[in-house]
């Protein structure tokens, strides 16, 4: 079959063979034992629903081991033979233009360059997911494949509810993800509905299907770490910005500091996640050891280098490492994913990767216990580098409220708020949020690396005729924007689709989204 035919026909008649378990992809984490034996006949319910009833009795025996083997149902049978990858528009079975758009921004958030765990369907954030099994996807696909623009597809958690008659103007796809009652909101509430098939985490661009790789976060990091550096009245040139986290967001930290023109060192504890990001050139070099590390930072220092190093292994050592080392750390923070504290987002110190896993698994109340004691022990590790001169601001991801859960030294004197501040509260609200700049994203459908480099070019342009009348308090705004996109094709930031990022005002994002219309129109 062609791939338009394989996704015409949505879920095949005719079962595909067993499918073998990669061991060179970048797996999730098995989800710990959640669901009684009850439950447990629910969930295979809710997974068989999408297959006629002559197959069930061959396949509720293969869910059933995947659910005590993965603590979800993730069809791995079904899952398609063909490359995931955003392609050129034109290749998509439809009738409708706009539902081929979002096919292929689908397949790029399942792209094996872009996903954290394609083969569970998870975009990035540990739990940040498409849809939650294959059938889901394949039914999705076949529908856009259908549908009209007179039609709009409603989801939800990843489920298609069908095509429902609409207009030209209305949405052609309607999403919604993880509408949960706040009563039953709770980390385990949760972990208990994924497991049963009924409710999923988006995150903001997975279920949505919006991801455009790390560089989606990469330009705000960019400017975070700048003006970050320009809050504390340094140069970046020589000085070290130390982090943790190499996933679909936290990825981006290195390349930002790169382009920032600072040292950054980056810790993450996933082998294969980290052998990707230097693959892909996010980061430029590994080390394996703190010792070396030491070395690495000390000469990286001496010669004012600009260096993106990952350390394979968990950030609390860094940090003590330092602290005893007498290293000074510029400016820290934290992007592991601390949403999702016990199922993956944060690893203890002490124990391997591997070890973690398991005890995630088959001892979530120790492997608790290790979270927690070790983010005690990284606050510590920062408060006594923050008595140094260091500035730590959080990132967004939960770190300062999971470390004062386990009883950190996070909180201020008054015990209501924090010690540090967050990136929004003290470098991106005042600088830019609170003059309209935000991220403005575009993606070309066709494909192709000159259509993308034109939108560039049209872009700076835009940028370059606001900033001779822009007021001088968005003036620095401006010029960090404009030399942002046009070092765009040299930092290489494309992963996955043909996508650009640009934070922009209200009044940037229409001027440059007419700009585009033009060549668009002819």
């Amino acid at each position: 079959m062609t791939f338009k035919e394989q996704i015409q026909q949505g879920i095949p008649t005719i079962l595909p063979p067993k499918a073998t378990y990669d061991l060179a992809i970048n797996h999730a984490p098995k989800r710990k034992e959640i669901l009684s034996a009850e439950e447990k006949k629910l969930a295979l319910k809710n997974a068989l629903r999408y297959f006629d009833a002559k197959h069930h009795a061959e396949l509720i025996q293969e869910f059933s081991e995947e659910l005590e083997t993965y603590g979800r149902i993730y069809m791995y049978r079904f899952r398609p033979e063909y490359r995931m990858y955003a392609r050129p528009i034109d290749e998509y079975p439809g009738k409708s233009l706009q539902a081929k758009a979002i096919m292929h921004m689908i397949q790029n958030n399942l792209d094996y360059a872009v996903a954290q765990h394609p083969h569970e369907l998870i975009t990035y954030g540990g739990n940040g997911a498409v849809f939650q099994n294959w059938a889901q996807y394949l039914l999705t696909m076949q529908y856009l494949s259908e549908m009209t623009d007179e039609q709009t597809l409603t989801m939800y958690s990843g489920h298609p509810m069908g095509l429902f008659p609409s207009h030209a103007e209305a949405p052609r796809v309607v999403v919604t993800n993880g509408m949960v009652i706040p009563n039953y909101s709770k980390p385990d509430d949760w972990e208990k509905m994924n497991a049963l098939g009924v409710s999923q985490y988006g995150q903001m661009t997975a279920g949505s299907y919006m991801y455009i790789g790390p560089q989606g976060i990469v330009h705000g990091t960019t400017i975070t770490v700048l003006n970050g550096f320009r809050k504390i009245k340094q140069n970046p040139e020589g000085n070290l910005f130390v982090t943790s986290g190499l996933g679909g967001m936290s990825g981006a930290q290195p390349k930002a500091g790169n382009i920032a023109g600072c040292i950054t060192v980056c810790a993450e504890v996933n082998p294969k996640i980290t052998k990707i990001r230097h693959e892909q050139g996010w980061i430029n070099e590994i080390v394996t050891s703190t010792d070396e590390l030491v070395k690495r930072v000390l000469t990286a220092k001496a010669n004012k280098e600009v260096v993106s190093i990952a350390y394979l292994g968990n950030v609390v050592d860094v940090w003590e490492c330092f602290d005893k080392e007498n290293i000074k750390i510029d400016l820290g923070s934290d992007q592991t994913s601390l949403h999702n504290p016990w199922a993956g987002g944060y690893y203890p110190v002490g124990i391997s990767f591997e070890e973690a896993n398991e005890m995630m698994a088959n001892n979530p109340e120790l492997f608790k216990e290790k979270v927690q004691e070790s983010l005690r022990r990284q606050a510590k590790a920062i408060n006594q580098h923050t008595a140094k001169g260091t500035y730590f601001f959080d990132y967004g991801n939960a770190f300062l409220l999971e470390a004062s859960r386990a009883g950190a030294d996070v909180m201020a004197e008054n015990n209501i708020d924090f010690k540090y501040p967050s990136y929004v509260q003290d470098i991106m609200g005042p600088m830019c949020f609170d003059y309209g700049f935000g991220p403005f994203r575009w993606v070309c459908t066709s494909g192709k690396p000159e259509d993308l480099q034109k939108t560039d070019t049209i872009a700076s342009q835009v940028l370059e005729e606001m900033a001779q009348t822009a007021p001088n308090e968005i003036q620095q705004q401006m010029q960090d924007n404009i030399k942002w996109i046009k070092g765009a094709q040299e930092n290489k930031l494309v992963v996955g689709s043909q996508a650009r990022i640009l934070y922009a005002d209200a009044e940037g994002r229409i001027k440059i989204a007419e700009a585009f219309n033009q060549p668009i129109a002819k």
